[in-house]
């Protein structure tokens, strides 16, 4: 298999595909659809909610949290987690593109 390189590809390209594998599990999508609802939280209401495991919650929100998808700020003795709705604002924007030009083209294969 050979090897990706990422030279090749625009900086939104790169952010896109990271976003997209974050968003490739469904206990990412359930703690994400979680956080729109709450509007923030910390990791034990998400704990309460999904059944998940504590650990397997704080190493989902890490991955979400790497990527920029969710921003954490510390609360006393926890982190506060909400969704930072301007990479979501990207990936929506991505989205209404590809839309629009289907759209334009409208033809099938």
């Amino acid at each position: 298999m050979g090897i990706s390189k990422t030279e090749n590809y625009t900086f939104e390209q790169l952010e896109l595909s990271k976003l997209a594998k974050v968003l490739g599990h469904p206990a990412r999508i359930a703690i994400l659809e979680f956080l729109i609802q709450k509007q923030k939280c910390i990791c034990g209401d998400i704990v309460d909610e999904l059944p998940l495991a504590q650990p397997t919650v704080s190493q989902h929100l890490k991955e979400m949290k790497a990527v920029g998808l969710i921003k954490g700020n510390i609360e006393g003795n926890s982190i506060c987690y909400c969704i930072d709705e301007k990479v979501l604002q990207m990936l929506l924007n991505y989205i209404q593109n590809i839309s629009e030009k289907l759209e334009i083209k409208n033809k099938c294969c």
